[in-house]
């Protein structure tokens, strides 16, 4: 029987779980319009949450731990721009000696700060605030909850479209990726571009992890990503690297965390609705692999039908 209020905590649940995905799915997109592959977001991500919390935490100031978290991000991004831009070091190395490093990093970091290892909390944290909405009803139900960071989320995602397909710097960026040397011959900076669009995915992933840390619940937990990072590179994958198939790709992984958290309280097991987010995440790319094949099988039989 259809209960309106499991539909709407699941639709606010859902929100609250895109979010995140959807502002490191915006990163990927980004960069893989200018031609960079950016697989360390999930150091992104955990710089974020740890330095928000520890501002957090030091100055029970909202505001300066988000500007903490989002600076903490960028920092992380330009590392990884000198060795990928500058230096021309192999990305996915890269990408993954960050991501392994911040896990160590923010464990020992952890433990010289707060003396503790595995989870951080302290009453005198502060969260995000939530929004305050001037109706009622079932929307305000399936809303409840969010944080402005939150709804950034998804104007971020209409300002990602207006930027790549209405604006002269996003046909720039675009032309970066579709083709380095024609750039290059028309006077654009690559590197200065590429560097900018890692700072700007630095600062979305940056949102991202004060979302984790500040959002929901206030505290810090070893590798609080839990993956996040590569769910949003599927998310976008599956988006096909635009703003608008980014978000429903992101909204499809929310909606399955979302599912994965109220299984929970059933009879399956833990591990079981644990592994949803992940098990989708896997079926999708298959989906994702079938078709793009199948699209480049069709083009090229029209190709030799055509001769």
């Amino acid at each position: 029987m259809f209960n309106i209020g499991y539909f709407s905590a699941i639709v606010s649940s859902t929100l609250r779980m895109c979010a995140p995905l959807l502002y490191c799915s915006l990163a990927a997109a980004i960069c893989q319009k200018a031609q960079v592959f950016n697989i360390a977001m999930e150091g992104m991500m955990m710089a974020s949450a740890f330095f928000s919390i520890v501002v957090n935490y030091f100055t029970n100031s909202v505001w300066l731990a988000l500007l903490a978290g989002v600076a903490g991000s960028v920092a992380v991004a330009m590392i990884l721009g000198l060795f990928i831009v500058k230096l021309k070091a192999s990305p996915v190395i890269v990408g993954m000696a960050i991501n392994t490093m911040m896990v160590g990093l923010t464990t020992y970091l952890m433990y010289i700060f707060f003396g503790t290892k595995g989870v951080f909390t302290h009453p005198s944290l502060v969260g995000l605030p939530k929004v305050a909405l001037p109706f009622g009803g079932v929307a305000a139900d399936m809303l409840a909850g969010l944080t402005f960071v939150d709804y950034g989320a998804f104007a971020a995602s209409a300002l990602a479209f207006v930027v790549l397909y209405r604006m002269t710097v996003g046909y720039r960026l675009r032309a970066i990726g579709i083709s380095p040397e024609a750039a290059r011959s028309m006077g654009t900076p690559i590197e200065s571009y590429q560097f900018a669009t890692l700072a700007v995915s630095g600062a979305l992933c940056g949102l991202a992890g004060v979302l984790l840390s500040m959002g929901s619940v206030t505290l810090f937990i070893q590798n609080i990503t839990s993956g996040r990072g590569y769910i949003a590179m599927a998310a976008n994958n599956l988006g096909k690297s635009h703003p608008l198939g980014v978000l429903a790709a992101s909204l499809f992984f929310g909606c399955c965390q979302a599912l994965g958290n109220f299984l929970q309280n059933t009879s399956l097991k833990g591990q079981i609705t644990a592994s949803i987010p992940y098990a989708a995440t896997v079926l999708a790319l298959i989906l994702f692999t079938v078709r793009r094949r199948a699209a480049r099988k069709n083009k090229i039989r029209k190709v030799l039908n055509d001769r």
